[in-house]
């Protein structure tokens, strides 16, 4: 069984339409819905740059579609740095997971349809940290994330330190992990709506 901080249950959920999705039968009339739960298992784990690309990727599609249902497969990414750098690959795969885009290795489509390939790209030539397009229109949003706004908690760097040296006794690292964990609810829950956190730019 896999028991998770209670926090990620009331993080938004992004909801989506995926024509492939329902064109095979996988999911009633394509509605595909993805919580945070669903980044932390594909990243394997909880913490700031997840929650950031996960409320990147919910603002961006809010502002790409207005009133109507993001669909998936039709987004195009395009991120300022190389997928090597920092934790831009991180992130890429959080966003590739909510918004079905994937690079050449990805799904290559039937008859023709639900080509999912070539729609990740890295190092491209934007100032924002990521660029959300949609291939049907070409409407496109810039998104910066600003994770330096919901600092950590005092202590919990000294905690870090002490964990990854092994020298925490076992009430300091929970203490770590706990404190670790509220940094992400903060950023997730408590300042879901600052519109400050994940600034954006129309095109």
């Amino acid at each position: 069984m896999m028991n998770t901080p209670g926090f990620y249950n009331d993080a938004p959920k992004i909801t989506l339409h995926d024509p492939l999705a329902e064109f095979l039968g996988a999911a009633e009339a394509g509605f595909i819905e993805y919580t945070y739960l669903d980044a932390v298992k594909l990243a394997g784990h909880s913490c700031p740059t997840v929650a950031g690309a996960y409320l990147a990727t919910r603002k961006a599609l809010a502002e790409l579609y207005d009133n109507e249902l993001p669909v998936r497969g039709t987004i195009k990414l395009e991120f300022r740095d190389g997928q090597a750098d920092g934790v831009t690959g991180v992130i890429a795969n959080v966003i590739g997971l909510l918004t079905g885009a994937a690079q050449s290795g990805g799904f290559k489509g039937i008859g023709g349809k639900f080509d999912r390939r070539n729609l990740l790209h890295f190092n491209a030539g934007i100032s924002s940290d990521i660029r959300f397009t949609r291939t049907d229109t070409g409407v496109s949003v810039e998104t910066t994330y600003h994770p330096e706004l919901v600092p950590p908690s005092p202590g919990m760097m000294e905690l870090m330190q002490k964990t990854m040296a092994g020298i925490a006794n076992a009430e300091e690292q929970r203490e770590f992990g706990r404190l670790w964990q509220d940094r992400v609810k903060r950023i997730l829950i408590d300042n879901a709506g600052n519109a400050d956190l994940v600034t954006t730019i129309k095109g």
